[in-house]
């Protein structure tokens, strides 16, 4: 009998694979950080001596939750400045304010605080756009969570650099830096085609294909951005990147909510990652996102949350909910975005955005043990008749009981081990004073 390291058994094993499996009486083995293998959990204990056996008898395993969109650090400006249309919201508020406190403890202090939240809803990646990508790499490091650390890039000079030139060899510097990291990878992160000249964003994609490093932009996220493109340069942003060489699988588009069915075609066509950010896009009246036209065109589509200071949470379960019923209402189809395929969206499809396809996104013999227990015996959740639809439709973030990466427990009966929580609270609190004073 081989000696391992833990076999989880729950109630429900749900993989997420192409035949949209659910498991019963099943369990998990992981040794070494890795799914070393699944299956019936009597073969799985008759087959490995495990130093744990963690029996969660109410509950479903299910990959954990990829946040492919966020901006962890501005988790610090939750409901600074809500109730305000996107441009007025930014210009007015959000760009001053980090004019005049972004920095490394602001960064460190805002990433960490996103961290405690996610990791406490299930959340084991997240795709990060801010500054300061360093320091977010070390929170995530010293927290124990996977991360995709975006390499910032915008034309105008913050507290990270002074011009493009600079945040360009900044990130390169960085991507170096974290290359050996077993949970740290990085994304070149120009914010906007509003934001970013031609010029760097060519050299973006040469860069992304030097490096084979994903490329993660703010796209047609509201109609006057269209408009502004056309005025400014002719064409519409999509037909823009197109022209620059950055159309293709590397590319996560964040929001698209503004899409010509030919450019649906085009993105399935090229293989671009639609990251659907759908609790953003409503607070802010940005649009709605065609989920349910990019889905019959065989376009790519994954979940984030965006940042807290838009959204207002980093919850990646209720994205859930919200993403599949707004793609029905929207979609005027109820089949649209089923639970098993918004499930998908939050997992598999957004660790293949990242790169991370044969890493993380599924429960699978060979990929890290990034898994999630989410107790379904709630009276919220009961009674069970198929327990993928009880997640996207019922279950809270709350119900999330155990969380491991890389088969390091970081949530542990729904007490955190990587990280105090109480500290984190209480440097937040000093950052509100200072920023409210």
């Amino acid at each position: 009998m081989q000696r391992i390291d833990e076999i989880i058994q729950p109630r429900w094993l749900i993989p997420v694979d192409e035949e949209h499996s659910i498991l019963e009486s099943h369990a998990v083995a992981l040794d070494g950080g890795k799914i070393i293998a699944l299956g019936p959990a009597e073969e799985i204990r008759s087959r490995y001596e495990a130093d744990t056996l963690s029996r969660r008898d109410h509950h479903a395993l299910i990959p954990g939750l990829v946040n492919a969109h966020t901006h962890a650090a501005m988790t610090l400006f939750r409901g600074f400045a809500d109730d305000l249309p996107l441009m007025q919201w930014l210009r007015e508020h959000i760009w001053p304010a980090e004019q005049r406190w972004v920095g490394p403890g602001f960064v460190e202090c805002g990433t960490n605080l996103a961290i405690a939240e996610m990791i406490r809803g299930g959340t084991t990646c997240f795709n990060d756009m801010y500054f300061f990508p360093d320091t977010v790499a070390e929170c995530a490091e010293e927290a124990g969570i996977r991360a995709c650390v975006g390499m910032i890039v915008i034309d105008f000079p913050t507290a990270w650099a002074r011009d493009a030139t600079e945040y360009l060899d900044k990130g390169v510097a960085f991507h170096r830096h974290i290359r050996d990291s077993s949970l740290v990878t990085a994304a070149f992160a120009p914010h906007a085609p509003y934001t970013v000249s031609d010029a760097p964003l060519r050299n973006i994609a040469a860069l992304s294909e030097e490096l084979d490093c994903p490329v993660h932009i703010h796209l047609h996220e509201t109609a006057h951005e269209v408009e502004e493109s056309v005025s400014k340069h002719g064409i519409r942003p999509i037909e823009r990147l197109d022209r620059l060489g950055l159309l293709g699988p590397r590319l996560l588009a964040v929001h698209m909510t503004q899409l010509l069915p030919e450019e649906i075609r085009t993105i399935a066509e090229r293989g671009v990652h639609v990251v659907h950010c759908a609790e953003s896009n409503l607070k802010l009246a940005s649009g709605f996102c065609p989920v349910a036209e990019l889905h019959k065109a065989d376009a790519r589509v994954c979940l984030g949350t965006d940042g807290a200071s838009s959204n207002n949470d980093l919850d990646m379960l209720g994205e859930l909910r919200t993403a599949s019923l707004l793609a029905k209402g929207v979609g005027g189809d109820p089949t649209a975005l089923n639970a098993y395929q918004s499930l998908q969206a939050a997992t598999v499809n957004g660790a293949r955005g990242l790169g991370l396809g044969a890493v993380t996104g599924s429960i699978q013999a060979g990929k890290s043990a990034d898994v999630v227990a989410i107790d379904l015996s709630h009276c919220s959740t009961e009674p069970v008749y198929n327990p993928v639809s009880q997640i996207v439709y019922s279950a809270t973030r709350d119900q999330v009981s155990d969380v491991w990466i890389a088969g390091r427990q970081v949530l542990h009966n729904r007490e955190f081990t990587s990280l105090d929580y109480a500290s984190v609270r209480d440097a937040a609190i000093q950052w509100r004073n200072k920023i409210s004073a």
